[in-house]
Order: C-alpha cells, then structure tokens, then sequence
C-alpha cells in the first residue's frame, strides 16, 4: 500500500523486543481496521481479488486482500506466538465485519512430507526457535524451505548464515542486482517457487519493475551473464576461460573479477536451492501466488476451484492415481511394502559391510579404478525416468532468461567428448576456496564451512537401525553427483556406486541434480522407502551441495585459467 494515512508498516514485527512488536501490531490493527470499516458495508459478499473473468478487482479492495495475506502468513509462520495471535484476532475482527478473509492452501511446507512430520512453527525446541527468530527478523519471513531443512538445524543455520552474507552483507554487488541473479538463476529451472520471493525482495530494496517484464529490459550488464547463467545450470563442463574474458572485457559493461565472484557464487547457490525446493516437494509460501485462496472451504473443506489448482485433501493426495483400492487389498499392499523395505534397508546395510571388508582385504589399481569410473560415467547418461507424472506446475518465468531451449544434456551425446575433470588437478580445497576468500572475502570460508557439514553430517542412523557408519553411503552419493559432471575422484572406487544406489534412487538424484523442474512425488516416495523423511530430505542436503560444488569447480578453474 502505498505510504498515506492508514497505511500498514510491517517493520516493527521483526523487532526481537516484545514492547516493539506489541506497538507494531497495535498500529496494524487500528490501520486494517479503518480500511476495512469503510469497505465493510459494500462487502456482505466480498469477491476474491479476481472477477469471474479472470481480471483483477479495481485495486484489490484498495491494497486490504495484500494486507489479510499478510496477516494470514503471519498468524502461521511467525516464530513468536504474540505476532501469530494478535495477527489471527484481526483477521478475526475483519471477517465479524462480513469482509472475507483469505486461508492457506496446501497441507503444511512441503508436498511430499506429511505436515504432521514438519516442525510446527510453535513447537520448535530451543536450537531450532533461534534459527527461526533469526531467519524472521532478517527476512521478514519464516519460509517453507526453512521449515524443511530445520529437520537438519546445523546444516540450517549454516546456510542462512551463507545466504545472508550473499544477499544482504557488503559485497562487490549491489542489493537489487543480487536478488535479479537470483531470479535468473532460479528461473532456468522455471522455479516459480524462488522467482517469486526475489520478485518481491527485488522491488523492497528498490528494484526498477521494468527489468521483472523481462532479461532484455534489464542492463546490458545482467544480460551478459545470461550465457554463464544457462552453461551453469545445465552444461558446466562447457565452460572456458574465453567465456570469462568475455565477461570481464566488454567495455563500459564489463564485470570485475570480484563481481564475477560474487555473481558465480549467487548463480551456484540459487540452481542448487532450486534442485532442493523440486527435491523436497517445497510448497508455495502461504503469501504468495498458489499458497492462499480467498474462496470459503466447502464440506469437504476444499472446493472444486481448489481441485483444477492441484490443491486436494489429505486423503487425495495419497490415493492411488488408477482409482480407488479396496481397503483389505490396500492394507495387504501396505505391508508387502513395509516388509519389502525392511528388506531393502538389512540388503544395503550387507551391502556396505561387505563393501568395507573388500576394502580391508584387497585394492583396486589405479588402471582399474580410472576404468570404473569411465563405467559409471557412462552408465548415468542412461539413467532417466520412465514417468509420465507432471511435475508441480509452476508458472511461466522465461521471461526472466534467454534461450529456453538451452538445457541439460548428457556428456558424450551426438559423439561430444569432455575430458574427465580430475579433483586431483583442480580442488575447491586447494584452489577455489582460496580464490573465491581472495576476491570476496569470508565467504569462501562460509561456503566451505557448508560444504563440510553437508558431508560429514551424520546421526549414524538408518531407517530403524542405530549406530550406523553411513560415511560410505554418504561418499557414493556425494560422488555420483560429481561423476554425473565428469568429477572424478582418483582414490576412489565408483563400482561402490552401483552397489550402494538402486536405479530408483538413481533417477531421483539425476532428476534433481539435472532437471529438478521434472521431479515427482512419486520419485521421492520410490527410492529409500522405509526411511524417515528427515533422512530423505538429508540426501537433498547432498545433493544441493555436492551441485553446488562442481558447478563451482567449473567456473573457478575457467577464472583460474583466465587470471594465469
């Protein structure tokens, strides 16, 4: 709303001071309460923000439907129960005035994980409220990719530490540009998910709305790392210090190599945060397009508008895509399954005990090693999906990239050979932290304090078993990753891989890993079935870090080659 008498300002409710928030919310009531007594008469009936044809009402009931969202987020998603209850008694206040009030879609921050299996905002333990109250005080927000990742609260709080520091700290880049990288990268994936929070933290810190109708009405600056941009996200191995030349060479809209830093790093981390948001099934946050309705639940406590949205029950959600099962026929298949997994989890367990007592008893050559890499290489060109599922549709947001046809494809497709990247040559420990804290300092330090605990994150459980090495596990998964792009590890044997992941596991990592746009609910309940879900979102962590790093890999060396 724009600033004027009444006019609702948010600021105060991230205040850590209870007295501040009190004054804030106080303020919010009064100014929401006035707007909405001088539409209340005209509103026994309130429409939603759009007509039956589909245009939106003359100002959205004057800027009030903005301002319920908000309140509705707010009494959800805020950590601190005085901002949620006071946030619910006015949105309680407007509807006694007969104005209708907006409630959330979807069940909770995920569409994969039950939200009964979530953290409820309210009921976090101490450890996890920190994190909570940090992220809302500096965001504004407590978003849904917070709330699934906080399963794993030492990975959490490293990564907001890391995304502050990118987004909001000094650095070569100014703030506006930052979010519209964000936003580029993201939308190579067409992750609306991401694309509409930097939308909005974009125009907060004073971005010109005209860059957001498209790439080509952004700087010629922005527009020149559109080729980066797509090579990162789906072809890194393409790569070359030409490009980086390209980039810091072009005149009066060149970058600095400590700009080019900055932006590889914003680009990286948002392909990666994307391939988490698709790998976990991340819902759209309750504010914004596709996490609300304005529409009253019918019996059933979802309408038929809700239904063409995607938006269904509990129950729907998990009912079979072939129709209905008869109840005793279901309960028979759900306990085929459950012993079937319980298999699966004793089979991998065997597998990597054996897998260590080969290690003990004998080792491979290094001729034979470098050939099951080859293998292995070779071997994930081949793993793709089989399904005909759409993936969670998002909206259209091409208009925020160039060249959508530009996507992944597979190393020696069409007879292209890319020579074998060896970490031996080229590390992020002995070569692209260093450059990357020397151009833009701490945060090489930061992105390898993530790396680390990424890795080596471990509660040595698996499924149901306790005290479990899951080092070997962990490193496969890390190293198929890096494999899929042509990493190779040299004192490592990949036939570990095919032993330790199944090919239904396989096609989540590559999905996620190559193009998350394309992941399914099926896919994430296919692979590890009698694992919890905290462990599943774990194997994210992984692979958003292990992308992460070898797209980092690639550009670094490409710097690295230019600079020498």
């Amino acid at each position: 709303m724009e600033e004027r008498e009444g006019e609702v300002r948010w600021e105060g409710l991230c205040s850590r001071d209870a007295a501040a928030r009190a004054a804030a919310l106080d303020t919010i009531g009064q100014a929401v309460l006035r707007r909405s007594q001088t539409i209340a008469p005209a509103a026994a009936v309130v429409v939603p923000a759009r007509a039956a044809d589909g245009l939106p009402l003359p100002a959205a009931r004057d800027g009030l439907n903005e301002v319920l969202v908000r309140l509705l987020m707010l009494s959800k998603r805020c950590p601190f129960p005085d901002v949620r209850e006071k946030s619910e008694a006015i949105l309680g206040g407007v509807q006694e005035l007969g104005i209708r009030i907006p409630r959330p879609l979807g069940h909770g921050p995920s569409r994969f994980i039950p939200e009964k299996e979530t953290v409820q905002v309210g009921n976090e333990d101490a450890m996890m409220h920190t994190l909570f109250a940090d992220s809302f005080a500096t965001l504004g927000r407590l978003d849904n990719v917070t709330l699934v990742m906080v399963f794993h609260p030492q990975y959490l709080e490293s990564f907001l530490k890391t995304q502050h520091y990118l987004l909001q700290m000094d650095g070569p880049l100014p703030l506006h540009y930052r979010h519209y990288i964000g936003i580029m990268a993201a939308a190579r994936h067409q992750c609306s998910y991401l694309v509409n929070l930097h939308v909005n933290d974009f125009l907060h810190v004073g971005g010109d709305p005209k860059w957001l109708n498209g790439l080509e009405n952004a700087p010629q600056k922005l527009q020149n790392l559109g080729e980066l941009n797509k090579m990162l996200a789906h072809r890194p191995w393409l790569i070359t210090k030409e490009h980086i030349e390209q980039l810091l060479k072009t005149e009066e809209n060149s970058w600095s190599l400590a700009e080019l830093i900055h932006a590889v790093v914003l680009l990286t981390h948002y392909h990666s945060l994307a391939s988490f948001t698709f790998g976990c099934g991340i819902s759209p946050e309750i504010d914004c397009e596709g996490g609300h309705t304005f529409r009253p639940p019918s019996v059933s406590n979802y309408c038929i508008c809700d239904i063409t949205n995607g938006y269904h029950g509990v129950d729907e959600i998990h009912a079979s895509p072939t129709g209905s099962i008869p109840v005793k026929m279901k309960c028979f298949s759900l306990l085929f399954k459950s012993t079937e997994s319980v298999c699966e989890v004793e089979a991998l367990m065997e597998k990597m005990k054996q897998l260590q007592e080969c290690r003990d008893e004998e080792e491979a050559s290094q001729e034979e090693m470098a050939t099951r890499f080859e293998r292995e290489k070779r071997e994930s060109m081949f793993v793709c999906s089989s399904e005909d599922e759409e993936s969670a549709p998002t909206r259209d947001v091409s208009r925020h990239f160039e060249d959508t046809s530009y996507g992944y494809k597979d190393f020696s497709r069409h007879g292209m050979h890319v020579p074998t990247f060896r970490v031996q040559d080229y590390s992020w420990e002995d070569h692209g932290y260093s450059l990357v804290n020397r151009l833009y300092p701490d945060v090489g330090q930061l992105l390898d304090e993530k790396f680390h605990i990424a890795y080596n994150l471990t509660y040595n459980t698996m499924a149901m078993h306790k005290d479990v090495d899951t080092s070997m596990l962990r490193r496969a998964i890390w190293n198929y990753i890096h494999c899929m792009f042509g990493i190779r590890y040299d004192d490592y044997d990949y036939g570990e891989i095919n032993q330790l992941l199944d090919r239904s596991f396989k096609v989540y990592i590559k999905t996620v890993v190559c193009t998350p746009e394309k992941t399914t609910k099926r896919m994430y309940d296919s692979f590890w079935r009698q694992f919890e879900h905290s462990e599943k979102v774990h194997v994210n962590l992984l692979l958003v870090e292990a992308r992460m790093q070898a797209e980092l890999l690639y550009a670094l060396r490409a710097i690295t080659r230019y600079m020498t």
